[in-house]
């Protein structure tokens, strides 16, 4: 079977670090991905797509990027579920990254590593 995404867009806000209960860092970000075409207004649109790192990943988008800052990923569609306080089963759709790459420096004076 194949589950691969490859997404290239904007972070809409700065990324918080989070650490598991066993002591694994995580963060969630809602990627912008501007689409292909433009709409009968002649205005591109984007698509808002969450997105988990863990570990070293999730620790590097928090100490590097920012709200507005551009990255490439690649990795896998996963699903979950819950209840939530009302009972009701609630389904979550997200892209769980495996590699990520900075298409920016933060700002002119900080340069990334590889």
């Amino acid at each position: 079977m194949i589950n691969q995404v490859t997404l290239v867009g904007r972070l809409t806000r700065d990324p918080e670090l989070k650490l598991t209960q066993g002591g694994t860092s995580v963060t969630n970000i809602l990627l912008a991905v501007q689409r292909n075409y433009r709409n009968q207004a002649g205005e591109y649109e984007a698509d808002f797509i969450p997105c988990i790192f863990w570990n070293k990943a999730a620790e590097n988008i928090v100490h590097y990027c920012g709200k507005g800052f551009m990255i490439a990923l690649i990795g896998r569609i996963q699903t979950r579920n819950y209840e939530n306080e009302e009972g009701k089963r609630v389904y979550v759709t997200e892209v769980v990254a495996e590699y990520v790459r900075f298409l920016e420096p933060k700002n002119q004076e900080q340069l990334i590593p590889t």
